[in-house]
C-alpha cells in the first residue's frame, strides 16, 4: 500500500463549490432548459476563490477527490477546467449520460463506495440536501455558501437530475 493510498480524501462538488455558474444560469430559465448550452459554457466558469483556496489548502494533508452531477459527457472539459485553474490532480467522480436520479442520491452512493476503502474526511458541496444526506449518513460536511445559491439549479439537480 502506497503512502497516498493511507490519506484520507477530501471529496469536492464542482459547480457552485469550485466553478461559478452564474454567467451560464440563463440555460436554465429556458423551457425546455437548453443543457447542451448549459454545460458547453462550463469551460468559462470562472473559479471560486474561497473553494479553489480550501481543496488546495485540503490537498496538504488528503486527497483530493471531485464528486459532480455533471454527465460523463462534460469530463473532457471538466478535467482541463481543474488542470487551467491550478486544483489539485484528482479522481472525477461524473454522473452516467443517462443517469437522471437527484444528485443527493448518486453522489452518495458514491461517497459510501469511497468510504468502503479509505477515510473521507469531509465533503465540500453548495448542494443542501446533499449536505443534509451526507451529514446523515455520518460523513464530515462542510458547506460550500460562496456562491450566489440558483434556484434553477437546485431544480435541475433534485427534480432533473442533470447536474
Amino acid at each position: 500500500m502506497t503512502s497516498d493510498a493511507r490519506r484520507p480524501l477530501a471529496v469536492f462538488d464542482l459547480d457552485n463549490t469550485l466553478a461559478d455558474t452564474a454567467h451560464r444560469q440563463h440555460f436554465l430559465r429556458t423551457r425546455p432548459r437548453n443543457w447542451d448550452a448549459f454545460f458547453a459554457a462550463a469551460p468559462q466558469d470562472p473559479p471560486i476563490p474561497q473553494g479553489v483556496a480550501l481543496a488546495v489548502e485540503s490537498a496538504e494533508e488528503c486527497e483530493v477527490v471531485y464528486l459532480t452531477g455533471r454527465p460523463e459527457r462534460c469530463r473532457r472539459d471538466t478535467l482541463e477546467w481543474l488542470a487551467a485553474h491550478g486544483l489539485p490532480e484528482g479522481r472525477v467522480h461524473m454522473r452516467g449520460n443517462a443517469d437522471r436520479r437527484p444528485a443527493r442520491y448518486t453522489k452518495l452512493e458514491i461517497l459510501r463506495r469511497l468510504a468502503r476503502t479509505r477515510e473521507v474526511r469531509m465533503l465540500v458541496d453548495d448542494d443542501e440536501l446533499v449536505c443534509e444526506d451526507a451529514e446523515r449518513a455520518g460523513f464530515t460536511v462542510v458547506r460550500a455558501r460562496w456562491a450566489t445559491p440558483s434556484a434553477e439549479l437546485k431544480v435541475a439537480q433534485e427534480r432533473e437530475g442533470r447536474t
